[in-house]
């Protein structure tokens, strides 16, 4: 079921985390936190939306990163309803597409909770002092991808946020699937 997040609640300070990535590492906010801005990302393996622009989100995380934007993927759906989404899946798709970025496990779902994510893909978008300035789309693009010269929406306002501070005024809600939460089903 497509499920659209709320809009941008500008300066809302990210919820700190510790949580296990697929490379083997354990990252906490402060180890992903870039020095101009940070994208935080709710996605997973089996999504259709994700999975539609999958390519446009390692792009845009990439340059993002050049930027001194750090970047970093939670996925806290519940693996044992939808087993495409364990952390050994989460594992070989990282290498298999060589994730440029951590690709964090939320076991317990508390992070998602703590972010109020509400689908997949959701983004948060923060600047250099972790108050949160896009909370928007990636592109126009819904369960499949739209046409390659759609605007960059993403991209855009955390190239903004790296260089102002401050995140676009207006902003379109991402959508996605809801987040698979542990005894919804």
């Amino acid at each position: 079921m497509a499920t659209t997040p709320p809009v941008c609640d500008f300066g809302w300070n990210a919820p700190d985390f510790t949580l296990p990535a697929t490379d083997g590492r354990i990252c906490t906010l402060a180890d992903v936190a870039g020095p101009r801005g940070t994208l935080i990302m709710f996605i997973c393996n089996h999504c259709p939306y994700v999975i539609a622009v999958r390519d446009r989100i390692l792009r845009d995380a990439r340059e993002l990163m050049e930027m001194g934007v750090g970047v970093a993927a939670i996925s806290s759906n519940d693996a044992a309803t939808y087993p495409a989404d364990s952390f050994d899946n989460m594992r070989k798709l990282a290498e298999d597409l060589a994730f440029p970025f951590p690709y964090l496990h939320d076991a317990d779902q508390s992070i998602a909770r703590a972010y109020g994510a509400a689908c997949t893909p959701d983004f948060f978008g923060f600047n250099s002092d972790l108050g949160l300035q896009y909370r928007g789309r990636l592109d126009a693009s819904r369960k499949q991808a739209g046409p390659p010269e759609l605007r960059r929406d993403l991209f855009e306002a955390m190239k903004q946020v790296a260089e102002t501070g401050q995140g676009p005024a207006e902003q379109v809600p991402s959508m996605g699937c809801s987040i698979k939460w542990k005894g919804a089903a």
